[in-house]
């Protein structure tokens, strides 16, 4: 199954990763950031483009994601600390995500929101049905987001879930990831060995892994009634205990400050998700608490750093100055220009020679072809300022106020400067666009460019992993396949050994059912895997046998060592388990869903190979058998008899044979006693040298004393064989 998660680094996605890899799917990621070269773990394929890129749809495309998962409000790539500009690239981001993925249909979408969305909380546990009251940025933001989810899933028929995690908590490695309530009151009691609380505020923190683990529950899942979960720890704390938790962890003195407020009670009611996927959250509060306080006490020098603490007053103020300076600048110059042309202007008004240049419209004109036509205003208003004072030299300001050329040459000057500013502004904007759009092209190519390289690369791996794949399906049969090499009477032997070698466990056995209470060992690759003994009443294998009947396998996830690490059942037509196959020893890397789905076809294709056997020895049963009894033929026993030494000889099988002392005229009759006294894995049949001999199956010397007496008080004598049909040695009972 394909996994792609979105959001920036972090130990939630992190983890997550871990999680679906463990599971055996296969993990893409999202990074959000151009740039990003943060520690995650490996994934099968990264993707750094930011939310808002055109070539998202592409990456769903090529992508074709089984299960889409976006952190939302835990996205590391959000800090928060500039609420409203944020806002707009969150919101804008996940209306490209969510548009980039209906384009694609790709799977299932879940989308993680938090307790925020509710500002204050209520007497009584919150469900999802509650109105969202939000008092920040943030949570107006995640409540917006959360609608933009179901508008997407009504309209475009997409199936979106939203999950909304209760206080979650984690465990920080550095000061930037201490944001949650915990976190920051560890950090306040290092900082200033005082926590400050309000003392009745009650919640329910949710640890990380228990939340990775209950959204990889509704991800695999294969249905979900609803579109919005809340999921909560459900073990409800107040900040007074959480803060003498803490401050019992704390190596100094830890002083609790309670803040005025009567204090809410915020608990999210998880009821609707534990009814559907159940409520498996392990985290003991106590203990995480402590381990967290003594990492941050231990590294201190980290969390304690001057990095995130806010630059001198000064500084700010010069930093937010800048684009004022910026601004004034051009006016300053405009300025300091006019007072040269100004004189230049006074001394050419009494020569011969410059009478007829006008200095004011060469001013307006430089500074409308440098900066623009804003620009060319201003100078254009200082230079009718020094025109009107330098005539007024000789003329009164009345006199110059209805003069009719004062208003033709201000025309002139206006005209000419606003119109080569414009021009000038136009080809600088046409310029700008030009450059945006090579940019914007040159990212697009980049962008396909990095796909592309990344599907070749992806093609290529998964080209690999066909071929060379210890575990796929084509080798799988290539292995099973060989069952059809062996005899009948061979195949659930070699089935054990050709168990071992796919799931890559020393320790494989095969029981047979015999009838509706008991199995029997049939073979078994080590002693260990004899651990059941050779007889098991396999209905009283508690929740193991649970399991098996409802045709799943059964995974030991709680290591039970009473219990092999994964059992799985075959059927026959009529719905009646009909072998049992337990695998005793196996890496916990490796107790994965794909593991537990390759052991399904594993045991398919044994199931195909026992089923043509069972039809050959069928349809042989009259030349198989002496007539009226299930004494079998000289040839036929002569091949199962091979059959059980070889497998003895390899570890796989034990056996004892008995040869019957009896008259050949009274095998029939005798034939039909044994019947009555040995177990149905036990086999009756005629040797070479004629005389009639039972096999006793997965029985060892000692342990076949209980048969002999049984027979002997029937009548029976018996020897021991001890190779063979071919009788070299025998021991008179």
């Amino acid at each position: 199954m394909n996994v792609l998660l979105i959001g920036g680094y972090g130990s939630l996605i992190n983890n997550l990763i871990v999680k679906f890899k463990k599971e055996g799917h296969r993990v893409y990621l999202i990074t959000g950031s151009r740039y990003n070269n943060a520690p995650y773990q490996r994934v099968f394929e990264k993707y750094n483009f930011p939310y808002d890129a055109s070539c998202l749809k592409e990456v769903f495309e090529s992508v074709k994601a089984d299960i889409t998962i976006y952190l939302g409000a835990f996205d590391t790539n959000y800090s928060w600390e500039n609420e409203e500009s944020e806002a707009v690239s969150y919101s804008s981001g996940l209306m490209n995500i969510l548009m980039s993925h209906s384009m694609n249909n790709s799977g299932k979408f879940i989308y993680l929101s938090s307790d925020e969305v509710f500002g204050h909380g209520l007497e009584r546990v919150i469900t999802e049905y509650d109105e969202k009251k939000s008092v920040t940025v943030k949570g107006m933001v995640l409540s917006q987001a959360e609608e933009m989810c179901e508008s997407y899933k009504t309209y475009k028929d997409m199936d979106i879930i939203t999950l909304r995690l209760d206080h979650l908590f984690t465990f920080p490695k550095k000061r930037s990831e201490a944001r949650d309530i915990i976190t920051k009151m560890c950090l306040e009691a290092l900082e200033s060995n005082t926590i400050t609380i309000t003392r009745r505020n009650t919640f329910a923190p949710l640890y990380e892994s228990d939340a990775v683990q209950f959204i990889f529950n509704l991800a695999k899942a294969n249905n979900h009634k609803y579109s919005l979960y809340n999921i909560s720890s459900g073990k409800e704390i107040t900040e007074q205990e959480l803060a003498e938790i803490i401050s019992k962890n704390m190596d100094a003195p830890i002083a609790i400050i309670n803040k005025e407020g009567r204090g809410t009670r915020k608990v999210l009611s998880s009821k609707l998700f534990e009814i559907e996927f159940g409520n498996n959250a392990i985290c003991d509060l106590n203990k995480v608490i402590q381990k967290i306080t003594a990492f941050m006490q231990k590294n201190r020098y980290i969390f304690l750093n001057d990095l995130d603490k806010k630059p001198p007053f000064y500084k700010r103020i010069l930093d937010k100055a800048g684009w004022f300076i910026h601004a004034i600048i051009p006016f300053a110059e405009n300025l300091v220009a006019f007072i040269p042309f100004f004189m230049l202007n006074n001394r050419a008004t009494g020569s011969q020679f410059f009478a007829n240049l006008d200095f004011y419209l060469l001013y307006v004109l430089l500074f409308a072809i440098v900066y623009g036509q804003q620009q060319a205003i201003f100078s254009g208003v200082l230079a009718v300022c020094g025109y009107v004072f330098r005539q007024m030299y000789d003329r009164s300001g009345f006199e110059v106020l209805i003069d009719s050329n004062t208003y033709v040459w201000i025309a002139q000057l206006f005209i000419v400067g606003m119109a080569v500013g414009y021009l000038r502004d136009q080809i600088k904007k046409l310029k700008r666009e030009s450059v945006d759009e090579k940019d914007f092209l040159s990212l697009q190519l980049r962008d396909i460019q990095d796909i592309n390289t990344t599907n070749v690369r992806v093609k290529d791996a998964l080209e690999t992993q066909i071929v060379n794949q210890s575990d796929s399906v084509g080798k799988i049969y290539k292995i099973t396949s060989k069952l059809d090499q062996y005899s009948p009477e061979e195949v659930l032997f070699y089935a054990a050994e050709m168990v071992s070698n796919l799931v890559k466990s020393k320790d494989v056995a095969i029981y047979v059912v015999s009838n509706s209470q008991f199995a029997r060992l049939f073979s078994a690759t080590s002693d260990k895997a004899r651990a059941f003994g050779n007889s098991l009443r396999y209905q009283e294998l508690g929740e193991m046998y649970d399991v098996i009947k409802e045709k799943e396998v059964y995974i030991n996830r709680k290591l039970d060592e009473r219990y092999p690490m994964m059992a799985n059942a075959i059927f026959d037509d009529a719905d009646r388990i009909q072998i049992i196959v337990f695998v005793w020893t196996m890496p916990w890397e490796n107790m994965t869903l794909g593991q537990s789905n390759q052991l399904v076809v594993i045991s398919a294709l044994i199931k195909n190979a026992i089923i043509r056997s069972s039809r050959y020895l069928d349809a042989l049963a009259e030349k198989r058998y002496v007539e009226g009894t299930k004494i079998l033929s000289e040839d036929a026993f002569e091949d199962l008899m091979k059959a059980y030494m070889n497998a003895e000889k390899e570890g796989l099988a034990e056996c004892v044979l008995l040869k019957i002392l009896a008259d050949r005229s009274e095998y029939v009759q005798t034939g039909i006693i044994l019947e009555k006294l040995l177990r149905e894995s036990d086999i009756m049949g005629i040797g070479e040298d004629g005389e009639l001999y039972v096999l006793l199956s997965n029985t060892q010397r000692e342990d076949s004393k209980f048969a002999i007496d049984r027979l002997l008080k029937n009548g029976i004598e018996c020897e021991y064989v001890e190779d063979g049909v071919r009788c070299l040695r025998t021991d008179r009972i």
